[in-house]
């Protein structure tokens, strides 16, 4: 007996019920603050670098679903490679016997890999950390990781334990024996090194919250020191991996960076198949898999899957063939300095920094009375409500979609797809100068939301 399901019908006889579906069945505060803010948008469909509404109005993504979208959405040769897999009919996830797709991408992935030898696959970014500081721990016999303040590694209990926002920890203790240290700060990271306990250092090369790079020779130092001391140093490219920053990782941007395990995740999965890669040093593995009976000691369930294969090496395949680096890097120039050229124009726009196509926009107090009346109201109410005022017009007049950087910041993250190009550059600085223009006049429609942001923080506390 055959089973019909017409997954477009499905969608056309209850796609409207959208919102209230995931008010009754899901996280029902998400749907509750996409209302809040006026994004409870209906998007159609969706191709490369923008989204359209069933009026056929177009948006420009600069958030790339938080970096999953490196190649925007619906690729030609990502899709395709999805559908050929698909009419393969493989045998796939058998359990036992080797696939030859696993071997593709992991052999394609680490020639864009200097001093890195092997690979598991899994499925997520937080379980590329995971993975990274369980081989780190088994491998130095040591229980220890170190993490820097601010980063965000994942929020399954171990990457929750190298988190450092505390927004994110609170009511999930106990966590692993893991401890911060400042981005940065080469003392803070030898003092803990000299107790001997310490398996690795992790560490985003551009860290997701509030978009701040390491310091100039940081990494090749702190290497040195994890070295000295045996332990090692682990490069959560989940975000910044594959392009993003215009290297292939962020951590090329320094000579002499060799990391002994490396996370990316993300863009490998062409916007379609969940798929992660954490990889490391021949040794590392050959430690943790170090007999017959600990074959199994670490695996996924869906790792290694043959669409996930697929869709990572069609994504390198369109990076090498499209030149996606430096594209990110050219697009990433000129967007990262047509913003800078702003900081003297709008008192409130205090910084623009970054790398690549992974921008960081921060506002700061500003000198006129006027403003800075306003500004400290704001900042009584609820740090980063200026920036929520900013990203909510980008969206509702421009069809701009971006993201305040982390909570109680004022800064805006830009991660737009790869696949960009000057136009779409143009249109979003074109866009934020209008709404740097409202903040900075007399009254403006972003000043009446402000109060709304206003009441409606004072009311949540």
């Amino acid at each position: 007996m055959s089973t019909e399901f017409d997954l477009g019908a499905l969608l056309a006889a209850r796609g409207a019920e959208r919102y209230d579906l995931h008010t009754r069945h899901l996280n029902p505060q998400l749907p509750r603050m996409l209302h809040t803010i006026g994004f409870d948008k209906v998007y159609e469909r969706a191709e490369g670098a923008h989204f359209f509404d069933a009026e056929g109005n177009d948006y420009l993504d600069m958030l790339a679903g938080f970096g999953v979208m490196g190649l925007g959405r619906h690729h030609p040769v990502v899709r395709k490679a999805l559908h050929d897999v698909l009419d393969l009919n493989l045998a796939d996830l058998t359990r036992f016997d080797c696939q030859p797709l696993p071997g593709l991408l992991a052999e394609r992935l680490l020639a864009h890999s200097p001093h890195l030898d092997r690979v598991f696959f899994g499925n997520s970014g937080t379980e590329a950390v995971e993975t990274a500081l369980k081989f780190a721990r088994f491998a130095t016999g040591r229980p220890r990781v170190l993490y820097c303040d601010h980063a965000f590694h994942g929020l399954t209990t171990g990457s929750l334990s190298v988190n450092g926002e505390n927004g994110f920890r609170d009511g999930f203790a106990p966590l692993l024996p893991d401890t911060a240290v400042p981005l940065g700060d080469l003392d803070a990271l030898a003092r803990e090194l000299k107790n001997g306990d310490v398996a690795a250092l992790i560490v985003e090369p551009i860290q997701g919250k509030g978009v701040h790079e390491s310091p100039p020779g940081y990494l090749r130092a702190a290497q040195e020191l994890l070295h000295r001391h045996k332990a090692l140093l682990i490069a959560d490219e989940v975000q910044t991996g594959l392009g993003r920053t215009g290297d292939f990782y962020a951590y090329q941007h320094e000579d002499g960076v060799e990391p002994d395990l490396v996370c990316v995740a993300k863009s490998l999965s062409g916007g379609y198949v969940p798929v992660s890669a954490t990889l490391g040093k021949d040794w590392i593995f050959k430690k943790v898999y170090s007999s017959m009976d600990r074959v199994l000691v670490h695996s996924a369930s869906f790792g290694a899957n043959a669409q996930a294969m697929a869709a990572g090496l069609a994504v390198l395949s369109v990076m090498e063939d499209e030149q996606i680096v430096a594209r990110a890097r050219t697009m990433g120039e000129l967007l990262k300095s047509r913003l800078a050229a702003l900081i003297g124009k709008y008192e409130l726009l205090a910084d623009v920094r970054g790398r690549g196509l992974m921008i960081g926009i921060e506002f700061g107090r500003p000198d006129s009375l006027k403003l800075r009346g306003r500004w400290t109201m704001l900042q009584a109410a609820r740090k980063g409500l200026f920036a929520q005022m900013v990203v909510v017009p980008l969206l509702q007049r421009h069809r701009i979609l971006t993201q305040v950087s982390g909570d109680h910041l004022e800064v805006i993250k830009l991660i737009p797809p790869l696949v960009i190009d000057e136009a779409d550059v143009e249109r979003f600085v074109d866009a934020f100068t209008a709404v740097m223009d409202d903040a900075h006049s007399g009254g403006g429609l972003m000043w009446d939301f402000g109060r709304t942001l206003i009441k409606q923080a004072v009311a949540g506390r």
